[in-house]
């Protein structure tokens, strides 16, 4: 985190304040530049014209042939299937059987399908249910995939800001953005009608909310020492003030993402005690800067409640979020009387659908738990960053491509080149992180094993898994090759005001540094343009499609 400068160690000479040196009204420039946080008055209009481009980029590249391939891929028929039932019941259903469907994944995720297909219409020749978009009827592959399309682009668009957040640049946080719309690993999700790439927004939303969290704390801190708050008295007397204005909304806001995460799917609970332990690093630090004298203690005490109040509506939108089960009479489990065999479920009014929830719950826990059945496509968590074994969604011998053979294929691949950096920018991360004692490569990697380690340990009781579990964790990767791009183009942060470096050192440092960065996202790029054929089923001559194997029976 950052260093541990206190306002009673830092010089109180005027000369190296930003104010005078009054009784407790001198705030120095040491603490003052600790406290910093992004101005988003300064070039808001050239940074959000950027953005407005690379999110455009994102958006052509989801959008443009969406309907494509025809029928459901991979688990779409199974989600897209359970998300017309949500919109239609407000319960997944059955339609084939005329029965409340047991699934096994928290409802959000299939609403964001289903909201696509109530705009667009839904077809689905095995259940005999065809209707009409009530905003405008085209094919129905467009209708259930339009969420996940929405979903990718929106989580392009909260890189971008999050990335010029953390790194003070729009460049930087221009290049996470484009880095992540070229990802062909994030582009083949957010044309898939399944839940990872919602999980994976609600995720980075999150984060996004505790980065403007940690912000706004740090303001407010800089607020009240600039008014005179002395951080040595005890109690109230050595805090900023606690109106409902200073409370940390953002915080909050964090808590009901989390909670929209959760019921995607479950995993997004790793992230909770990693993003708490962030929350509690942050506001130490931030005592810390401000020279309180138990930053330890007080973070604690402090913060705690916030943080079971952020907890609290977690559950709360998590509970929301099943409310169609709720308040419907036919869900699965809903009703003890149509499930004698288990006497666990009640009728009871009011609290006997809760208890029915739970049960519910504990079944899909026991699914999740004896999932070890062999698939083609599993892989292991040590292999995902390898790209040791993708996963094919669709793949098809038929169409027109002038050759004997031609092939189309949907293969979940991350952009190779960029994704076999993920690694080296791990280690650099954490090697410029320790050596320069900087916050944001903590977060960053902390949030990246929240999104990969819990799976290693589940590896070891055998548990099949796919390489889409990695998802959340993507935008963290892509953070942390910006990270190490950002340090190779731009000089280390000065230790010494009173002897800056040469000026034409930083600028020759910049541009050689400016011209590898931009020739490595040039070099991704042109990486995804080769291989963007197999990310949206293009037919191909068989050989062609040979070709773009790198690794062979691996990504076969």
């Amino acid at each position: 985190m950052t260093s541990a400068s206190t306002a009673q160690s830092a010089n109180p000479d005027p000369s190296t304040t930003d104010r005078g040196d009054g009784a407790g009204r001198g705030l120095p420039a040491a603490v003052r530049r600790r406290l910093a946080t992004v101005d988003d008055r300064i070039g808001r209009g050239q940074a959000w014209l950027a953005t407005a481009v690379v999110v455009g980029v994102a958006a052509i590249l989801r959008f443009v042939g969406l309907s494509f391939p025809p029928g459901k891929i991979f688990d779409e028929t199974y989600y897209a299937k359970d998300a017309y039932g949500l919109i239609d019941r407000g319960f997944e259903w059955n339609y084939k059987d005329n029965g409340p469907s047991y699934v096994v994944h928290p409802p959000l995720g299939k609403w964001m399908i289903g909201i696509g297909e109530w705009a667009f219409g839904y077809q689905d020749a095995d259940s005999g249910v065809s209707v009409p978009g009530h905003l405008i009827t085209t094919s129905p592959e467009f209708g259930w995939r339009f969420g996940a399309a929405v979903a990718g682009t929106l989580s392009v668009l909260l890189l971008v800001r999050i990335g010029r957040r953390m790194f003070r640049s729009t460049v930087l946080g221009c290049a996470a953005g484009l880095l992540l719309a070229l990802d062909g690993y994030h582009l083949v999700l957010s044309r898939t009608a399944i839940l990872d790439i919602f999980l994976l927004l609600f995720v980075l939303a999150a984060f996004g909310a505790l980065v403007l969290d940690r912000d706004a704390r740090r303001r407010r801190w800089a607020r009240a020492l600039e008014g005179g708050l002395d951080p040595t008295q005890p109690g109230r007397a050595g805090r900023p003030s606690s109106g409902w204005r200073d409370w940390p909304w953002w915080r909050l806001a964090a808590g009901v993402l989390l909670g929209c995460a959760c019921s995607v799917k479950w995993s997004a609970l790793y992230f909770v005690p990693a993003f708490a332990l962030l929350v509690l690093l942050w506001e130490v630090g931030v005592r810390r800067s401000s020279g309180v004298r138990r930053p330890w203690r007080d973070a604690v005490l402090d913060e705690l409640p916030w943080l079971l109040a952020a907890g609290v509506l977690m559950v709360v939108t998590y509970v929301a979020t099943w409310s169609g089960w709720l308040l419907g009479q036919e869900g699965y489990y809903r009703l003890a009387e149509r499930y004698p065999n288990n006497p666990e479920l009640s009728d009871t009014p009011l609290i006997g659908a809760l208890i029915n929830l739970w049960e519910y719950h504990k079944a899909a826990y026991g699914f999740h738990t004896q999932l070890d059945d062999p698939h083609k496509y599993q892989s292991w968590p040590w292999q995902w960053l390898l790209l040791g074994r993708p996963v094919a969604f669709h793949w098809s011998g038929d169409g027109s491509c002038g050759a004997p053979s031609c092939a189309s294929e949907v293969l979940l691949l991350g952009t190779p080149l960029l994704w076999w950096s993920f690694l080296p920018a791990i280690a650099a991360t954490a090697w410029l992180g320790l050596a320069r004692r900087d916050w944001r490569a903590g977060a960053i990697l902390l949030s990246a094993a929240a999104g990969l380690l819990p799976w290693f340990w589940f590896a070891l009781d055998g548990r099949t898994m796919f390489s889409f579990y990695a998802a959340p964790a993507v935008p963290f990767l892509v953070l942390a090759v910006v990270y190490v791009l950002g340090a190779i183009a731009t000089p280390a942060p000065v230790s010494n005001p009173a002897a800056p470096p040469d000026p034409q050192q930083v600028h020759d440092r910049r541009l050689v540094g400016g011209i590898i960065a931009g020739a490595y996202v040039l070099l991704v790029a042109l990486c995804f343009a080769y291989f963007y054929p197999i990310f949206v089923g293009r037919v191909l001559p068989y050989a062609d499609w040979s070709a773009r194997m790198w690794l062979d029976g691996r990504w076969i």
